[in-house]
């Protein structure tokens, strides 16, 4: 007896059009998504396209809003990835009722409305307030390095630009003589009333790149200017290290530590509740944590509208000044006070001496002895289950290594809605 199956008609058509809504479940993470930003205030978005004049009328603002958050919430960041997934995934194409938008208009929108894009964080995060979600008590700090949309072998130091400058103004002098030597025979050849005064190509891409090291080092100049400006030392005299890098693709980016190595990046900082909701969020410049403690806590206090009761933060935020700021706070602050290394138990970061502190004990000191206290070991070790976690979901499981936007702001407007996509997933799982 032949086996039978279920019926399998590729080419039957549809007698009815069909509804893409009727095949995605009732409780798809894309219904949540588009019900929540139904609910959040666009105006900022909205109110650009109202005296906007256009012989033709824009794909809705909403809807590329809503496409765009769900795509970052899937892992799905890339403009012409939203794209193709816009004429091949059901969710898509449910959230975009129909709509094709090609990758231009997806990129350009991103970029036309970062800065509302980036007030969908406090947004969000109120609306997780006003649900329970994001009461701040214990908060957990962290930095992550994202890599910039920049490769480190487009970086230069100033050392090298003197160099490579000195390189290029000979090369340039070389190339202009040879083609004064040109003309001349030229002219001897074809007669002077022929047009020779056009620059060959390789003078012109040697000049280029002249003047690009010139900028590059006119602004490590005046980042040294600024720092010694900012360190109280003369201005006027001060000169970049010959080590300091500038990077061609992305300025505004820096050479970091991360765990593969040095790359080209940017320090993403956050501050995570005991939900693993991000109440906290920034992007700097900075290639260490150390400058980034007293800058968060205000973060938080703006975004969240609240102050926590513990502040958690590893080695990397330690310094004798931040210890002083949070003592002035009434915040019961935990930081390591050295890294940890493999294996180490949470919240006991090497050895401590018994007995009383001696008078002369620093503020490091009674940190460290705070943190080798059994209720002080026990808080501490639960930095690591709070926000590691939080960085492993956005880079490991959505897949976030990279920035795609260029400049500090830009960036800053892309991690926040990062962040953002994060908490709508977190409050997806709670009430979804």
């Amino acid at each position: 007896m032949a086996k039978t199956y279920r019926p399998y008609v590729p080419e039957q058509d549809l007698l009815l059009p069909p509804s893409l809504r009727e095949w995605l479940p009732e409780d798809h993470l894309a219904y949540f998504v588009s019900d929540l930003i139904d609910h959040l205030d666009l105006s900022a978005i909205t109110a650009v396209y109202e005296d906007e004049e256009r012989g033709y009328p824009p794909y809705h603002p909403v809807m590329l809003t809503k496409v765009l958050v769900y795509g970052y919430c899937v892992g799905v960041f890339s403009s012409r990835r939203i794209q193709r997934r816009l004429l091949e995934d059901i969710p898509f194409r449910v959230l975009a009722a129909g709509n094709e938008p090609d990758f231009r208009t997806i990129a350009d929108f991103r970029k036309r409305h970062l800065t509302a894009l980036q007030g969908f964080f406090e947004q969000v995060l109120q609306m997780a307030r006003e649900l329970g979600t994001a009461r701040i008590g214990r908060v957990a700090l962290d930095g992550s390095k994202i890599k910039a949309n920049a490769s480190k072998h487009k970086a230069m130091s100033y050392k090298r630009m003197g160099e490579k400058q000195r390189h290029l103004r000979d090369e340039v002098k070389q190339l202009l003589a040879q083609a004064e030597a040109t003309d001349a025979a030229e002219d001897a050849e074809y007669g002077t009333d022929r047009r020779g005064d056009e620059l060959p190509a390789e003078l012109q891409r040697r000049e280029s790149r002249l003047k690009r090291i010139r900028e590059a080092k006119r602004v490590l100049e005046a980042r040294a200017k600024d720092a010694a400006a900012a360190a109280g030392h003369p201005s006027d005299t001060a000169k970049p290290d010959p080590k300091a890098q500038y990077n061609f693709t992305d300025p505004e980016s820096r050479i970091m530590k991360g765990p593969d190595g040095f790359v080209q990046a940017y320090n993403a900082q956050i501050a995570v509740n005991a939900q693993q909701l991000i109440v906290g969020q920034a992007v700097t410049q900075e290639t260490n944590d150390k400058k980034q403690l007293v800058p968060m806590m205000a973060i938080i206090a703006t975004q969240s509208g609240d102050t926590p009761t513990q502040l958690l933060a590893d080695a990397g935020y330690c310094s004798d000044a931040n210890l002083a700021a949070v003592a002035d706070t009434a915040i019961d602050t935990y930081i390591s006070t050295r890294k940890q290394t493999h294996g180490e138990r949470p919240g006991r970061p090497g050895p401590c001496p018994r007995g009383p502190l001696p008078t002369t004990a620093t503020r490091v000191d009674r940190m460290s002895r705070k943190l080798h206290t059994k209720a002080g070991a026990a808080v501490y070790a639960a930095r690591k289950a709070i926000v590691e976690p939080v960085i492993g979901q956005i880079k490991q499981a959505r897949g976030f290594r990279q920035f795609l936007l260029r400049g500090i702001e830009k960036v800053q407007g892309e991690w926040a809605l990062v962040c953002t996509t994060h908490n709508i997933l977190k409050l997806y799982r709670l009430y979804g």
